[in-house]
């Protein structure tokens, strides 16, 4: 593989900190790579608003999971 060539995922995400709580700031900047099965049309969609797709998949995710968090840790109280 060439060495000068450094992939897209293997860069830093640049992320906005003042939107992660405190206790989350070690594991958010934290990237592993995986495989996910995803509907065609859906990744077309992503892809087609240009490069970062990935970023903003991961991006809508964070979100549906800090709002199923802040609604779980609601009814418990």
């Amino acid at each position: 593989m060439n060495k000068e060539y450094v992939p897209e995922w293997d860069q830093p995400a640049v992320r906005n900190e003042d939107s992660v709580p405190a206790k989350q700031h070690a594991a958010a900047g934290v990237k592993q790579i995986v495989t996910i099965r995803l509907d065609v049309d859906m990744l077309d969609w992503f892809k087609s608003a240009g490069p970062g797709y990935q970023t903003r998949i991961n991006q809508v995710l964070r979100e549906y999971m800090e709002a199923n968090r802040v609604r779980a840790q609601s009814e418990q109280h």
